[in-house]
């Protein structure tokens, strides 16, 4: 068992179960996160940052459609790498623009989140997505 653990071979299988866990844990906590922000939707459209003079409510909108629909489309592992396309613009603009690039205080977490989408975009769903299931090769 020591011996295993302390082992540095990887399979694809222990790959794809990892990519499994990054997304169904980035997924589930994000599209959590983005259902208080539609579900008080309209107590936060007055006072939502205004990101690049779109205006507080198209801001918060686009927030809406990032963490809670595009988390979903996370979870199921399809579409993925588009999906994590705005979840990556969403946490760069929360770790630089509202956190002011404070990775090491307010912005942690969204640098996190950052750092599980980036690796997700370049790695793929893995085998255990609807991607895999509906595009084999």
């Amino acid at each position: 068992m020591i011996k295993k653990i302390l082992s540095t071979k990887i399979n694809d299988t222990q790959v794809n179960v990892a990519l499994l866990i990054l997304r169904l844990t980035a997924g589930v906590l994000m599209a959590y996160h983005g259902y208080g922000k539609l579900t008080h939707f309209s107590e936060m459209q007055t006072k939502f940052m205004d990101f690049m003079g779109l205006g507080m409510s198209a801001s918060l909108a686009l927030v809406v459609f990032a963490e809670f629909f595009c988390s979903l489309l996370l979870i199921a592992g399809l579409a993925t790498r588009f999906a994590l396309i705005p979840l990556i613009i969403t946490m760069l603009v929360a770790v630089f623009q509202a956190h002011s690039g404070d990775i090491f205080g307010d912005g942690q977490t969204a640098f996190l989140y950052l750092a599980i989408y980036t690796a997700l975009m370049l790695k793929g769903a893995g085998k255990f997505s609807l991607d895999a299931f509906l595009f084999k090769s």
